[in-house]
């Protein structure tokens, strides 16, 4: 008998097919997902509760650089809807995708080179283009030669303004005023300063649109009906 024929026949047999022997190819395409995001977690300090902190944090900053963020009303000027202390969630992607601010718009901007190195929160009452004068034979700011009701949010007792102005708001920019207008700074304050008063569209930041903080004052701030009537500027863009 020719053994070595005979061994060399069994070496040709088939492996066995069983489950038991199953194992995972060897490199790093037969790891399991699952074994290495175990192995990382294992690595990290605390584990499990580390890497959810640390998700959860990645997705605040994230929401906070591009879609929303908390701001706090740091003076009176904004009363009688926002007092000092309150928190707002400012909208940042309100204007990020063609829309721009319109009349009766609360907005938070950089007035760095403007009104001071600080973030300012402001109603919009002028847009590119609108003549905004103060006051008309009532007393009441004017837009576009439409006279405008704010005693919607004009703080009580205030008048639209103690100090007469007559301005163009140039395109690209907006004319703002605080709600208590005798304890507000704003671009009537700075008609005579760099940039006269008005606030480049690329200096704000976003629309308030909630108070958030504390709960008692938890409201959505919306846009007065007042500002709809005012007639579009001759010439104005868009």
């Amino acid at each position: 008998m020719n053994t070595e024929a005979q061994h060399m026949e069994r070496d040709r047999s088939p492996e066995p097919t069983g489950s038991e022997e199953i194992s995972d190819p060897p490199g790093p395409a037969g790891r399991s997902r699952f074994a290495l995001v175990s192995r990382t977690v294992d690595w990290l300090p605390g584990g499990r509760i580390t890497l959810t902190v640390l998700v959860c944090l990645l997705f605040l900053l994230t929401l906070s650089t591009f879609v929303t963020q908390p701001f706090e009303i740091p003076s009176s000027s904004m009363e009688r809807g926002l007092r000092v202390g309150d928190r707002v969630l400012v909208n940042k992607l309100a204007y990020r995708f063609g829309s721009k601010p319109q009349r009766g718009d609360v907005v938070v901007f950089d007035g760095s080179g403007y009104f001071g190195n600080a973030d300012y929160v402001k109603r919009v009452v002028g847009v590119g283009g609108d003549h905004v004068v103060c006051c008309d034979t009532e007393g009441r700011l004017e837009v576009n030669g439409r006279s405008v009701d704010e005693s919607s949010y004009l703080y009580p007792g205030n008048s639209p303004s103690d100090v007469a102005f007559d301005a163009v708001v140039p395109d690209g920019t907006l004319f703002v005023l605080g709600d208590h207008r005798s304890d507000s700074s704003d671009s009537r304050d700075h008609l005579g300063s760099p940039g006269g008063g008005m606030i480049p569209l690329g200096s704000v930041i976003g629309r308030a649109d909630w108070v958030v903080w504390p709960s008692a004052h938890w409201r959505h701030i919306t846009r007065p009906d007042a500002h709809a009537r005012v007639p579009v500027a001759d010439g104005a863009h868009g």
